[in-house]
């Protein structure tokens, strides 16, 4: 799936805070915590949520509440790579078109 997943969490998070996570800080914590984000799966994300998001936005001075992270969990949870986005299916009619 490539990072499709990776995408989905930055998107995700960013989407819950109103404001664009720090995309490459995002993708060097994740290697610092061994994972992989050109391979990351539903429970490795699902890990960083729980353990790991808190600090890193405290380290890039955001904060979510915890409705929205409960909010963001669940989102996160239901994704599932092998469907194209919204995003992904508009592009596509755009090409088609183009």
């Amino acid at each position: 799936m490539d990072r499709r997943r990776f995408e989905h969490l930055f998107v995700e998070v960013s989407l819950a805070l109103g404001a664009l996570v720090p995309r490459y800080p995002l993708w060097l914590r994740l290697r610092e915590l061994s994972w992989n984000p050109e391979q990351l799966g539903r429970d490795d994300a699902i890990g960083f949520l729980d353990s790991h998001l808190e600090a890193f936005l405290a380290d890039h001075e955001l904060a979510l509440s915890a409705r929205s992270t409960r909010r963001l969990r669940r989102r996160i949870a239901r994704f599932d790579p092998s469907h194209p986005t919204p995003y992904e299916r508009m592009e596509r009619l755009g090409a088609d078109n183009g």
